[in-house]
């Protein structure tokens, strides 16, 4: 792996800051170089909300901030104009079905159901891990493993066997996107 750019996008309370620090930890385990940024409006939720990582596979990241997204979530309306000037002809973007209802981009944006799949599994704030589950899931950045041990260093545990439901369930969601391709 080269330099890999990930953002996850939304509002604020989404638990991005969270879903990154996961990715960044998993990251980590396996012997990456990682730089983590982050910008929230002040709001405490609800405003624009979005966490960059940006990932060395060998030597030094030269620049720790996100020029070229490779990886593009976006949770929310209220992030889905954030990130065009970031967007390339090769970026992914994953979008939530309910939530991002307008998005204009050169570039093709496969639409998932998050949102829908954590209100399923009983509380909608859990569709950041879903999302991050369908993302790593379809993109294989880590071992599945080492994501679901970020998981446990960074959910409380009361709330770890929900969170590792809503990861496997993006996870499986992936599958199902890529069988459907």
């Amino acid at each position: 792996m080269e330099r890999l750019e990930i953002r996850l996008s939304g509002a604020g309370g989404q638990g991005l800051m969270l879903s990154t620090r996961m990715l960044a930890t998993a990251f980590n385990l396996e012997g990456h170089l990682v730089a983590q940024s982050q910008a929230y409006e002040p709001t405490s939720r609800g405003g624009l909300s979005r966490s960059d990582l940006v990932v060395s596979g060998g030597g030094e990241i030269d620049y720790p901030l996100a020029s070229a997204l490779d990886h593009l979530v976006i949770l929310d309306q209220a992030a889905a104009g954030a990130s065009g000037d970031l967007i390339t002809p090769s970026t992914r973007i994953l979008l939530d079905q309910d939530r991002v209802t307008s998005f204009e981009s050169e570039t093709k944006a496969v639409t998932l159901p998050f949102t829908d799949i954590a209100r399923r599994l009983g509380n909608v704030r859990v569709a950041n891990l879903v999302a991050l589950g369908a993302l790593v899931g379809a993109e294989n950045f880590c071992q599945w493993e080492t994501l679901v041990d970020a998981a446990r260093e960074h959910v409380p545990k009361r709330l770890l066997d929900l969170n590792l439901e809503a990861l496997e369930s993006g996870r499986a969601l992936a599958k199902e996107d890529r069988s459907a391709a």
